[in-house]
C-alpha cells in the first residue's frame, strides 16, 4: 500500500472543490441530505465543485459486520465463529429485507425501486454464493478459514457503501443534479490496485464543473483496508480522496455538532458548538471513540494543509467546527468535557513484572491489538500494568482468557468503569488539575485513577459508571458554563 499520509505536489492551477463525507444517520435521512447539504452549497449557488463520499445507511454495517459498541454479531461474525451455516444465511436474508425496505422508502418511481432492489440483490446474492462456496471449500483440510475472513470483512463491508452510494446518485438525479456513481469497491474487479491508484483511476476525466461525484466510504485496495482502520475506512477513503484530488477543504456532515459537551448530558441550553479546535483535539476525541475524524485519517488532512469542517446535516446555516493543524486558542482554554461510558479497566499484578515490564507489556499489547480493543490509556507501576479499554465484556472476557494463560501465576482483574476528559487545543493554566478534581469532589465522586500529559491537551479521570453523567454535568459546569458562554472557556479570564 502506498504510504497513505505522504504529501503530494500541488497542481500549479487552484482548486476550488470541497471533498464532504455523510454519516450514516445523516444518510438515513435524505430529505436533510437533499435541502440540507446537498442543494444548500457552501461555495457557490450550484451543486457542483463538491465530492461526496456517503456511509451506509445507520445500522447496515452492524448488520453486515458486528454491531460497533455492543458486538452482537451480523452476518460476518455469524459466519465466522459458527460451524453451522444457517445463522449467516438467515442474517444475510433478513438484511436483504431491511435494504429493500430502504429502497421503498425512498424510490415513489416503480421502474426506479425495482433498479435499486435489482442492484443490492445482486451484491447480497453474490456475497451468499461467495460464502457458501468458501464454506464448502473449507471443509477440506487444506483450506483453513482464518485465512480468508479478512477478505470476507471487506467484501462484506463494502455492501453497505455500494448500496447507499448508488441510490443517492439515482435520487439526486431525479432532482435534476447531474451526478455520477463512483464505485470503488471493486466488486467484479479483475485488478487488485493500490488504494491511490484506484482512487485516481475513478477520478481521471471527471469534470467537476458539471459533474458532482457519489463516492462510496469503501474502496478495495491491495492490501486492504479493515486491517489497519477496520469501522474507520470510509474516513480515510475520505481523506485520501481529498488529498489527491487537493481539496480546499474536507467536510464530514453528522447529526450532531461537535459541542462543549453531550446536549444530551449537560442539556442543548448548555451546549455549545466549539467553533474552531486543531487536530489534536480531534485524536483526543478519537481516543474516547467520539470520533470527528480517524486518527490516520486526520493525520493525511493535516500534512497536506486541508482544514476539515464539522457539520450539522440539521443545522445547515450553522458554520460548524473548523480544525485546522495550527489553531491554538487566544488563551489556554477547555474547550470540550467528553468522556466514555463504556470502558473496562484490565489489570494484571504479578510480583515478577519488576524488571520485566517489556516482556508483560508485549504480551498484554499483542492480546488487546488481537481483539481490537482500543486503548484509551495506560498506568504501570513496580508490579501491575492497567489498560483502559474502550470495547465489550466479551472482547475483555476474550483477552483476559488469554493472558491467563500467558501469565498462569499472575493476578488478572477487570472493573467496568468511565472516563471523563477535559480538552482543550491549549490547557497550560496554573491550578486546572486541581479545580477540575475539585469540581467532582463537590458532587462526592471518586477518581479511581488520573492522567495529565506534558503536552497539555488533555486530562482524564477514570472513575465509577453510575457516576458518569454528574462528572460531565459537574466539569461542564466548573470549567465551561461559568465563563463566556459564547466561546470555549477560558480559564484565565
Amino acid at each position: 500500500m502506498s504510504n497513505l499520509n505522504e504529501e503530494k505536489p500541488k497542481n500549479t492551477e487552484m482548486n476550488f472543490h470541497s471533498v464532504e463525507k455523510i454519516g450514516g444517520t445523516s444518510m438515513s435521512n435524505y430529505a436533510a441530505v437533499r435541502d440540507n447539504i446537498i442543494l444548500k452549497p457552501t461555495q457557490s449557488n450550484k451543486p457542483y465543485q463538491r465530492i461526496f463520499v456517503v456511509s451506509a445507511y445507520a445500522g447496515i454495517t452492524n448488520d453486515l459486520l458486528e454491531h460497533k459498541k455492543t458486538g452482537q454479531p451480523g452476518v460476518f461474525s455469524l459466519f465466522a465463529n459458527n460451524d453451522d451455516d444457517q445463522g449467516w444465511r438467515q442474517a444475510l436474508q433478513t438484511l436483504k429485507i431491511s435494504m429493500q425496505a430502504i429502497n421503498t422508502s425512498l424510490f415513489e418511481d416503480g421502474e426506479l425501486l425495482e433498479q435499486a432492489n435489482a442492484f443490492i440483490s445482486e451484491r447480497l446474492d453474490d456475497a451468499e454464493s461467495s460464502l457458501t462456496d468458501l464454506h464448502s471449500l473449507c471443509q477440506h483440510g487444506h483450506f483453513a478459514l482464518d485465512s480468508h475472513l479478512e477478505t470476507v470483512r471487506e467484501m462484506l463491508a463494502s455492501i453497505g457503501e455500494a448500496h447507499s452510494a448508488w441510490n443517492m446518485t439515482q435520487l439526486l438525479k431525479c432532482e435534476g443534479i447531474n451526478t455520477c456513481f463512483i464505485d470503488l469497491t471493486g466488486w467484479k474487479s479483475t485488478r487488485h490496485l493500490p488504494l491511490d491508484d484506484r482512487i485516481q483511476l475513478a477520478f481521471n476525466g471527471l469534470d467537476l464543473n458539471t459533474q458532482l461525484p457519489i463516492v462510496t466510504g469503501y474502496a478495495h485496495s491491495a492490501d486492504g483496508l479493515m486491517s489497519s482502520f477496520d469501522r474507520g475506512y470510509s474516513e480515510m477513503i475520505f481523506s485520501r480522496i481529498a488529498v489527491l484530488t487537493q481539496a480546499q477543504e474536507a467536510v464530514i456532515h453528522k447529526e450532531f455538532h461537535l459541542s462543549s459537551a453531550d446536549p444530551r448530558i449537560v442539556s442543548e441550553a448548555n451546549a455549545v458548538p466549539i467553533g474552531r479546535t486543531n487536530y489534536d483535539v480531534a485524536d483526543q476525541l478519537a481516543k474516547l471513540g467520539m470520533e470527528a475524524i480517524h486518527p490516520k485519517a486526520a493525520k493525511g488532512l493535516r500534512r497536506n494543509n486541508i482544514p476539515l469542517r464539522v457539520k450539522n446535516t440539521f443545522e445547515p446555516d450553522h458554520s460548524g467546527t473548523l480544525i485546522t493543524g495550527d489553531y491554538i486558542s487566544d488563551v489556554p482554554c477547555v474547550e470540550i468535557i467528553a468522556g466514555c461510558k463504556g470502558a473496562y479497566a484490565l489489570e494484571i499484578f504479578d510480583q515478577d513484572l519488576a524488571g520485566n515490564i517489556d516482556r508483560y507489556d508485549h504480551e498484554i499489547l499483542t492480546a488487546i491489538h488481537r481483539f481490537k480493543a482500543n486503548i484509551i490509556a495506560k498506568d504501570i507501576n513496580a508490579n501491575s500494568i492497567t489498560h483502559y479499554l474502550s470495547t465489550n465484556l466479551k472482547t475483555i472476557k476474550r483477552i483476559r482468557r488469554v493472558l491467563e494463560e500467558t501469565f498462569p501465576e499472575s493476578e488478572i482483574d477487570q472493573q467496568k468503569i468511565a472516563i471523563v476528559s477535559a480538552i482543550g487545543s491549549d490547557m497550560q493554566i496554573p491550578g486546572i488539575l486541581a479545580k477540575t478534581v475539585g469540581g467532582l469532589a463537590s458532587q462526592n465522586i471518586s477518581v479511581l485513577a488520573m492522567h495529565q500529559s506534558m503536552r497539555q491537551v488533555n486530562m482524564q479521570f477514570i472513575i465509577k459508571v453510575d457516576d458518569y453523567e454528574r462528572a460531565i454535568k459537574s466539569l461542564h459546569s466548573c470549567l465551561i458554563e461559568v465563563h463566556n458562554h459564547g466561546r470555549a472557556i477560558c480559564l484565565a479570564s
